[in-house]
């Protein structure tokens, strides 16, 4: 295995763990020109051997976005959605919008 490829499963390990990030956003991260610029197949062995809760992540972005940065709960999941913001799936913000309130 390449080092290149366990430097970017370390990379996609902080980015999910610290960041909270989703798998689109950590990919993008990733093969970013002006960031990381790993290979996309170093980026994609990163994703598929990434043990990572998405859904998890998702609702701490919400939390974040709601406590930090005071967003209503439609631009919260306007911004978790959105290709210029975190690019979490619908299914994951569907996640992190029905359990955003029970934690404060």
């Amino acid at each position: 295995m390449p080092a290149e490829y366990k430097t970017a499963l370390f990379k996609a390990a902080t980015y999910s763990r610290v960041l909270h990030k989703s798998k689109q956003g950590i990919y993008d991260e990733l093969t970013a020109v002006d960031g990381d610029h790993y290979t996309p197949q170093a980026a994609q062995y990163a994703l598929a051997n990434l043990e990572a809760d998405y859904n998890a992540n998702a609702l701490a972005a919400a939390k974040y976005s709601q406590t930090a940065l005071a967003m209503a709960p439609e631009e919260i999941r306007a911004h978790l959605l959105s290709a210029e913001g975190e690019k979490f799936t619908p299914s994951e913000v569907t996640y992190a919008m029905q359990r955003l309130n029970d934690y404060k």
